[in-house]
């Protein structure tokens, strides 16, 4: 597609028409307390119109996202929330419109739900740093409710546990809330289970929380009614989100007042018996006694951003692919093919569509391009061409012509082309590898989805052989084991190189097809869990004795050998004229041997290269198979190194320090490309250097096309991949025609994950949904001074109630005591009328100034340097892990020991594993706590730890000395759960239970024991869906399907914010009845 002038008109006249519309995705609408305006968003910025409709009127207008608009008692002010500087903060502007003033300075994201009875502050909900006293976990998912002055200052906490969409009533003595238990994406549907959202009422005089609804599926965002005896709120307890209303006095009686289909009505509020909501994109009003009725909105406004914008290309590289002169590479950037040649002094785009193009390569012949490319619902293949002969090179020429290579009706992708340009390999409907012969047309099918195992596109490796004729296959037999497989192109023979059992992958044909080299796990460190981290080899097999007998020449064997044969070739070269050597070498180049393989016995004919494991990213042989070079990392990131495969001497060649990347020869094998972290590179091996190629390029990025994009490339992927046919009952196709309307209507990259998220929250699936971020250059970054603080101090400064064990302030020589005030931040008072996150932006890692006053009133200078949220977040949870750990050991007397498992991964079992058999190792029982796990891969190693049966024992006269099995615990335990764990924590709490290891105490665990298919989108955002699932041991599909504990217990709020545990302490009575 190209812009003309023409083009840019109509697209500007487009704009300017649709400056006027009746917008389809307002959301977040509040009333105003007197009943007549209703504040929202849409497209990223605030509007209020007039309760009957009519034109709207802009508030706000900056380039971020401004959302969740909130009013004040007195209908004067809204609270909203923004991230104008990188993360979401609490914003308070006049209702009619004006400056905005930011209330919040912390860097985690906060969003305002209120304003107090009185107006004097905003209660909003954050992760912040919790009271000393607190005994809930310590995670983003368990936030907190605070207040700020309208006028700007002090935060105070008002709650510790989750309190969201809260609402204060007329006289402030009671607020109701809905809770959350735990992770869950918030736009899910029709999902019933533990922790799915309740409603409660709290009141601050007594701090006493009242649990209001019972229903198993969804009820929030409660409003108090005018009177304030009754509430209104959200449930799904008749199918999609409608209005409910309950009795606050008297019998609970509960009514609906809405019945919607299809679409959740979102976003509740109130404002003199008015009720207002979103529903279907559209904002709606009910009074009582009435039908809902729908708001008719003009919006009257102007983009605050170009649609159509020109974005530079100097780096962002996701692939490339040399071309077989070595002159030119071409790569793909934000979706798009381009060529560039290898200095860099000229670019060239050579795609430009709103779809993705991926899996570039050039043509064997070097004369085209080729790539998939997802268009009219499907990926097929194409290739682009140089149309004036007078052009040699890509990245120079002026005109391409596009063709289709490769289409069906089913999705094709991944093209490898043979060296004899006769065929294509690809991959057809994400689980059949086909070859079509391009000559004749003719397609065969070399596996079928009964051998191809997948999760995301493009998991699917192959390569062609150097005489054009066979496959060598990554062969993935099950989630936990690939093997290389050889196949033939016409699939009628195939073996097994390695057979091994490990993850063997990623084969390379290397010495003219002979030998390959592979990435294996065999030898290296691995994570205990089962999918979790490894670390890899690069291997080499040989195909026939005569290869694998020269590779085992030593050194001086070989060189001899060497010698010999160049002798040979000069005393043959004597003999012919100069015109014959030049025919015999062109000829030699042009000819490729038809490959002969020894296949007997070759499992044994194989060798490591690598003299460490390590972290390996890519490894190639240079041309004469005599050194290899890979990336690699051994501590931090990755760096290029270099053995000589006879002498074993390695050295790290260059020097990289690259997070991810990938290495390439071009044909000959002269030149080698570095792709690291987006750049390309050229190494000079020999000067142990890289040349960077410098990329020069534009391309044109109109963001409404690429968001109808991957909405359609999101849909259809979906429709392929999600683990059960019958989509959990729901109409798929139904879905696309039900949001699609919405596309036009989303101003940012925001919106559409929240408008993704709500289409797959239709599935009603675990690990599904839409993500976004957007930080910008140098935005807020909150630092920790790992203390405590007083939220009830009201002088100048900080008030420490607790120094956090490893933070800053603990320090040998500090003496900082519970009570010191900390009076300055590197001179600067900190003062009332500020939020005190303030002081502390961007001060991680720096050496800081701190005036402190200790509870005698003596003062004092100390320099810190302060952590990260990230560090101090590890504290929290190592502090948390201690006190649980101590309250065990002298409640049950020294009997029972106590292990927490936060995720299912290497570390915590090395953990738990070093503590059981270490600490613990003489305790009669342990407690293990598994609430709030988020999941990974551990369920079988945990299994298999938990149920050890003592067999056999190794004594003297004197005493026993040991016994078996040694590296499992063989006495008794007992597990806890929550309604947080997630994924393979779900899994760990079916077959914990199942398995009847020991005795379970806590709230039932909800059923998302699936995979997560996440995938990468052009515009930076995230989203998933489940490709695979798991059945238990009754062959019961696991998603969605509860496991509950023997004994139920919940930590009511009011008990668990003065310290109280009561799952660990029920725990601890169960567990120490079992082991007297």
């Amino acid at each position: 597609m190209k812009y003309s002038f023409l083009t840019a008109v109509a697209v500007c006249l487009t704009y300017v028409c649709s400056a006027q519309t009746n917008p389809k995705w307002a959301r977040y609408p509040a009333i105003s307390p007197d009943g007549n305006t209703i504040a929202f968003t849409y497209k990223g910025n605030l509007f209020t119109v007039p309760v009957d409709g009519g034109i709207a009127k802009q508030l706000t207008y900056h380039s971020a996202h401004d959302y969740a608009p909130v009013w004040s008692k007195s209908g004067e002010k809204i609270a909203f929330s923004s991230n104008r500087y990188g993360n979401f903060d609490v914003y308070v502007m006049d209702g009619q419109g004006g400056e905005a003033t930011r209330l919040t300075y912390h860097s985690n994201d906060e969003k305002p739900f209120s304003f107090s009875a009185n107006d004097s502050d905003v209660l909003f909900g954050a992760d912040r740093l919790d009271i000393a006293q607190h005994r809930q976990y310590p995670t983003d998912d368990q936030p907190e409710l605070y207040s700020i002055p309208v006028i700007g200052g002090r935060v105070g906490q008002l709650l510790t546990v989750p309190a969201e969409d809260l609402q204060v009533n007329a006289d402030g003595t009671k607020m109701v809330y809905h809770d959350k238990k735990g992770y869950e994406d918030e736009f899910r549907k029709h999902h019933k289970s533990a922790v799915t959202r309740d409603i409660w009422s709290y009141e601050p005089a007594t701090g006493k929380h009242i649990k209001l609804t019972s229903f198993k599926g969804e009820d929030r965002n409660p409003v108090f009614s005018k009177d304030g005896n009754a509430i209104y709120y959200l449930s799904e307890q008749e199918g999609s989100f409608n209005v409910f209303s309950m009795s606050l006095t008297g019998e609970p009686e509960i009514a609906a007042h809405t019945s919607f289909k299809t679409h959740p009505v979102r976003s509740l509020s109130i404002g003199n018996n008015t009720l207002a909501f979103g529903y279907d994109g559209e904002i709606y009003t009910l009074k009582a006694g009435e039908e809902a009725k729908k708001v008719e909105i003009i919006v009257r406004s102007q983009e605050d951003s170009n649609p159509i914008t020109y974005k530079s290309v100097n780096g962002g590289v996701q692939e490339m692919d040399v071309s077989p002169n070595g002159k030119e590479i071409a790569f793909i950037s934000r979706g798009e093919v381009f060529v560039t040649s290898v200095d860099g002094s000229l670019t060239k785009r050579i795609t430009n569509t709103p779809e993705q193009e991926r899996f570039v390569k050039f043509m064997p012949d070097g004369k085209a391009v080729s790539y998939a490319s997802e268009r009219n619902g499907k990926w097929s293949i194409f290739k682009s061409s140089k149309v004036r002969s007078e052009e040699p090179y890509f990245f120079a020429a002026t005109i391409f012509k596009e063709d289709t290579l490769v289409t069906a009706k089913e999705d094709i992708y991944l093209p490898e082309f043979s060296p004899d340009s006769t065929y294509v390999a690809y991959v057809e409907g994400r689980r059949t590898l086909k070859v079509k012969n391009l000559k004749t047309k003719e397609i065969t099918t070399i596996m079928t989805p009964k051998d191809v195992i997948h999760m995301q596109d493009g998991d699917q490796y192959f390569q062609w052989s150097p005489d054009s004729k066979w496959l060598l296959v990554d062969w993935k037999v099950s989630l936990n084991n690939v093997e290389v497989l050889l196949i033939s192109k016409d699939g009628k023979q195939r073996k097994n190189l390695t057979q091994s059992g490990y993850y063997d992958f990623t084969p390379k044909w290397v010495n003219d097809g002979s030998q390959i080299m592979y990435f294996t796990n065999r030898d290296g460190l691995k994570s205990y869990a089962t999918s979790g981290s490894f670390e890899t080899d690069v291997y080499s097999m040989f195909l026939n004795q005569e290869s694998w007998d020269k590779f085992n020449n030593t050194k001086e064997e070989y060189d001899l050998l060497k010698m010999i044969e160049e002798a040979a070739k000069e005393k043959k070269d004597e003999a012919k004229t100069d015109d014959k050597k030049k025919k015999d070498d062109k000829k030699e180049e042009a000819t490729v041997k038809a490959l002969k393989f020894d296949l007997e016995n070759v499992e044994r004919r194989k060798s490591r290269l690598t003299i460490h494991s390590s972290t390996l990213a890519d490894a190639v042989l240079s041309k004469d198979g005599e050194k290899l070079y890979y990336l690699t990392k051994f501590e931090k990131n990755l760096n290029l190194w270099e053995t000589e495969i006879r002498t074993k001497s390695t050295k790290m060649l260059i020097a990289l320090d690259a997070k991810r990347g990938s290495l390439q020869w071009d044909a000959k094998k002269e030149n080698l490309f570095l792709l690291a972290d987006g750049s390309i590179s050229k190494v000079d091996v020999a000067g142990s250097k890289t040349e960077p190629v410098k990329l020069n390029a534009e391309m044109v990025l109109d963001a409404d096309a690429e968001r109808r994009y991957m909405f359609d490339h999101i849909w259809l992927r979906t429709n392929g991949v999600f683990y059960t046919s019958n989509f959990h009952g729901i109409d798929w196709a139904a879905m696309r025609t039900a949001y699609e309307k919405y596309l036009p209507h989303i101003g940012n990259d925001f919106e559409f994950a929240e408008m993704i998220s709500e289409m797959l929250g239709e599935l009603n699936v675990s690990h599904a949904g839409g993500r976004f971020s957007d930080g910008i250059a140098n935005g807020d970054e909150t630092a920790s001074l790992g203390i405590f603080i007083d939220y009830n101090y009201k002088g100048d400064g900080i008030k420490i109630t607790e120094v956090i064990k490893g933070g800053p302030l603990d320090k040998s020589g500090f003496d900082i005591k519970p009570g010191t005030v900390i009076e300055k931040i590197n001179g600067e008072t900190i003062g009332t009328t500020m939020d005190a996150a303030y002081y502390l932006n961007r001060l991680e890692g720096n050496f800081t100034l701190l005036d402190v006053l200790d509870d005698k009133g003596k003062r004092k200078q100390i320099t810190v340097k302060p952590i990260s949220l990230r560090t101090e977040g590890g504290l929290l949870y190592e502090r948390w892990v201690k006190n649980n750990e101590k309250e065990v050991l002298e409640k049950s007397n020294g009997t029972l020991g106590y292990v927490h498992i936060p995720g299912m991964s290497d570390g915590p079992y090395r953990t738990i594993y070093e503590e059981m058999l270490g600490k613990f190792n003489d305790k009669k029982g342990v407690i293990v706590d598994t609430r709030f796990n988020g999941g990974g891969d551990l369920v079988a190693d945990l299994a298999m730890f938990f149920t050890g049966v003592p067999f056999l024992s190794y004594e003297t006269e004197a005493r026993v000395v040991g016994g078996e099995p040694t590296s499992r615990w063989t006495k008794p335990t007992l597990a806890m759960f929550n309604e947080s764990m997630y994924s393979d924590g779900s899994c760990f709490a079916s077959g914990y239970t199942d398995l009847k290891i020991g005795k379970t105490v806590g709230m039932p665990v909800p059923g998302t024991c699936s995979f997560a298919g996440w995938e990468r989108l052009p515009n930076g955002g995230v989203w998933g869906v489940v490709p695979v699932s798991a059945k238990n041991k009754q062959g019961e599909w696991m998603e969605n399907n509860e496991t509950n504990p023997e004994i139920l217990i919940k930590n009511q709020p009011e008990v668990i914010a003065k310290g109280t545990d009561e799952q660990l302490e029920k725990s601890i009575e169960v567990l120490m009845k079992e082991v007297k």
